[in-house]
């Protein structure tokens, strides 16, 4: 198993409603906090299940939802059947996107899913797609010094404050002994120093700083701002 294999399964990812539910708003609310204006094209790829997605439409012009997991698609296609400003699209329609057409890309809580090399033509994808004046947001992005204990902690304390610390308690101990755990250690989680990640941006044609605070209830984990870098000439 991979992990797109993983995500297509469907997993039990959160450990009871309401943390999908506090989960998916806190989400939304920090895309809706980078949105440049009101009629912004936005992508969030690897979205995931974008629970609250439809605030985040009614935030912007037009939102792409791209997942490469044909499961999540589905769902994803079946709630937003017929919804005027919202497409959903798989990586490959996402290569078939028009060039420099998106005022603000996302990408929240994918790179350690992804290798290196995977990363890195993701972001070239994304400084083709994005104008000139666009932004690329990058969230959740792991340091090496972040453990799995780290990740705990902070979802023991988002799950204190959100009411559902019992059930937090117990989703932990069911991961570990889930496929996730198990692909977690054999696969690992692809990890960024700040100053490797800035590099990376660099090399994909991008200007980009670290932003606080992060994507989500982990501050342990980074989030990035980046802009393509203008030609000489360009203003």
């Amino acid at each position: 198993m991979n992990w797109i294999e993983y995500w297509n399964g469907a997993p039990p990812l959160y450990v009871n409603a309401r943390h999908k539910l506090l989960h998916g708003r806190q989400v939304a609310r920090d895309i809706v906090s980078v949105l440049p204006d009101p009629d912004a094209a936005v992508m969030d790829y690897g979205c995931g299940e974008a629970l609250a997605a439809d605030e985040v439409a009614a935030a912007c012009g037009s939102l792409i939802l791209a997942d490469a997991a044909d499961t999540v698609r589905a769902g994803l296609e079946s709630r937003f059947s017929g919804h005027a400003t919202v497409s959903v699209l798989s990586p490959d329609e996402v290569a078939d996107l028009a060039g420099h057409s998106l005022d603000l890309i996302v990408i929240n809580s994918l790179l350690q899913y992804l290798d290196r090399p995977a990363s890195a033509a993701l972001l070239a994808t994304a400084h083709d797609k994005l104008k000139p004046t666009g932004r690329l947001v990058v969230a959740d992005v792991v340091p090496p010094d972040v453990s799995p204990v780290a990740d705990a902690a902070a979802l023991l304390a988002f799950a204190a404050r959100g009411g559902f610390l019992l059930a937090a308690l117990g989703g932990l101990a069911r991961t570990a002994l889930s496929d996730y755990g198990r692909l977690r250690k054999q696969l690992g989680f692809t990890t960024y120093a700040e100053d490797e990640f800035l590099t990376l941006l660099d090399h994909a044609g991008f200007e980009g700083e670290r932003r606080h605070p992060n994507f989500g209830h982990n501050q342990a984990r980074m989030c990035f701002v980046a802009r393509p870098r203008l030609a000489p000439g360009e203003a």
